[in-house]
């Protein structure tokens, strides 16, 4: 299956978060769009990986996306080394995308920062010749480097070298980030508040696209 856009974000909800309404908008215009989640983020303050996974399920649906994989690497404790990237370059060689999105290269998260420079280096990888891997079929897949990869914003501003117009598509987005239920504001949740689970934090995303 080749898509023509391929999301990664290293935590279930990153993705909504960050590029919704762009994958909304090219999946309107016919664009086949993917999303890889590189961990359940299972470390979060609140939920865990398995409600994650149920509620990145449902957001999919809501984006409208042709699939979505879950790498399940740790959370937290992930690599930038030879092993994770041979388990990932399977990824991009299965889906073929001309386009990646990532991660921030520069954000308050670690794990963004980090998984932004291994997928970098996957997709470089993944054009090599002499880096074999096998498909779910036993079959060693072809080489295939994508034409592209951006980065999306996420806490920390940066400023953008090109902006997509999602203001069609911002309502949609704004439901697929209120998919995680188990991550963002709600009176009635006993868990511990955290960064995103505060009454300011969707305000903040939507002062965010203003912006």
């Amino acid at each position: 299956m080749k898509l023509d856009i391929l999301a990664i974000g290293v935590h279930p909800d990153d993705v909504e978060l960050c590029c919704a309404g762009t994958l909304i908008k090219e999946i309107n215009s016919g664009s086949s769009v993917g999303i890889l989640d590189l961990t359940q983020g299972e470390l979060g303050t609140r939920g865990s990986g398995p409600i994650r996974l149920e509620e990145a399920g449902h957001a999919a649906k809501i984006i409208g996306v042709t699939i979505r994989e879950n790498a399940d690497l740790p959370d937290g404790f992930f690599r930038h080394d030879e092993q994770t990237i041979r388990t990932l370059v399977p990824y991009i060689r299965k889906y073929r995308p001309e386009i990646v999105l990532v991660n921030s290269p520069e954000d308050r998260h670690p794990d963004h920062v980090r998984a932004c420079k291994l997928i970098l280096d996957v997709c470089h990888f993944s054009g090599l010749v002499k880096v074999e891997t096998k498909g779910e079929d036993g079959v060693i897949q072809n080489r295939w480097r994508p034409t592209a990869v951006f980065s999306y914003i996420q806490n920390n501003y940066l400023a953008p070298d090109f902006i997509v117009d999602i203001s069609d598509q911002f309502d949609q987005k704004m439901e697929s980030i209120r998919a995680y239920k188990s991550q963002f504001h709600d009176p009635a949740s006993h868990d511990p508040e955290s960064l995103i689970s505060t009454s300011d934090f969707l305000p903040f995303i939507e002062s965010r696209h203003r912006e």
